[in-house]
């Protein structure tokens, strides 16, 4: 008879496991950095983390590289096995998932939907070739309750208790601008000089202005003279260098026609949730893109 294992004795971290077992088999923080497609310092404090719960050095530096230390040989061989289970179950979940077919409705914000979510449906492509993927990009809620989309990605908790809902993080939003606006604007040094900025604004301009003078923004009508409802539109005229405004990091980081416009003032944060009707939350082919989106917008 199979003894049952004690889980409440058991705490290793996978992430932390797998942070080990890639820099060892690459020889460097920034190779292995490179293969898990993750920030160094973020693999690093996993690495570190790893080494504080087990008690053991696991590295020590060579030169640019890393060498394993005795502990660390010890162990590579327990984690290079879970490596070789980890990959088992994703080749196996991965079979399956490529025999989910159907048509499945996605819908996110505007900007959301065209900065964010192309690289995941790519990688849903890959993943289950048999799926028929229609995004509605709106910044008005589709209702789920009447089927106008399978999966929502919101900036809130639903409280209708006929939705299934998920929390995959916080989002940050931080103020933006284009290079060349930002040069005649001069230096930024915290939220009060912002009272000297053109600001492009979302309509209804009264919602948008109270909600940024609610973060310490001092700016008024006077600073708001182009706004608009449709997101895109908005992250145009901010980079053609009309005026300064909020991004999620994700997309403001990721343009090189932005930067950042008062980078030591803290940024907006704000709930990312992901949201399907119960009846549908456990259907293999929502639940397949439901958690892709959780996993990859985290």
């Amino acid at each position: 008879m199979r003894t049952r294992m004690e889980w409440k004795s058991v705490t290793f971290d996978w992430n932390r496991a797998r942070a080990f077992l890639v820099t060892a088999e690459e020889g460097s923080l920034s190779a292995a950095a490179r293969a898990l497609g993750m920030a160094q310092p973020t693999l690093g404090r996993q690495v570190a983390a790893l080494e504080a719960a087990l008690g053991v050095a696991l590295f020590e530096r060579t030169g640019r590289g890393q060498a394993l230390t005795p502990a660390g040989h010890d162990l590579l061989a327990h984690v290079q096995a879970m490596g070789e289970a980890a990959r088992a179950l994703s080749l196996a979940a991965e079979g399956r998932s490529r025999s989910i077919a159907g048509p499945i409705t996605v819908t996110a914000s505007e900007i959301t939907a065209a900065r964010q979510l192309p690289a995941i449906v790519a990688r849903l492509r890959e993943v289950a070739p048999g799926l028929t993927v229609e995004i509605v990009a709106s910044n008005e809620s589709q209702d789920l309750r009447r089927r106008e989309a399978d999966i929502a990605v919101r900036n809130y908790r639903p409280t209708d208790p006929d939705l299934f809902a998920r929390k995959i993080g916080d989002g940050h939003a931080r103020l933006y601008g284009a290079p060349h606006y930002l040069d005649r604007l001069g230096p930024l040094h915290g939220a009060a000089d912002l009272a000297r900025a053109e600001i492009v604004g979302f309509v209804p301009v009264a919602d948008f202005l109270r909600q940024i003078r609610a973060m310490g923004v001092p700016v008024t009508e006077d600073n708001v003279r182009v706004a608009t409802a449709n997101h895109l539109v908005h992250l145009e005229l901010v980079r053609a260098g009309v005026g300064l405004s909020f991004f999620p990091e994700p997309v403001g980081d990721g343009d090189p026609d932005l930067a950042r416009a008062v980078p030591a003032m803290a940024p907006f944060v704000y709930p990312l949730w992901v949201v399907a009707h119960r009846e549908v939350s456990t259907s293999a082919r929502v639940r397949l893109v439901f958690d892709l989106l959780a996993e990859m917008l985290s």
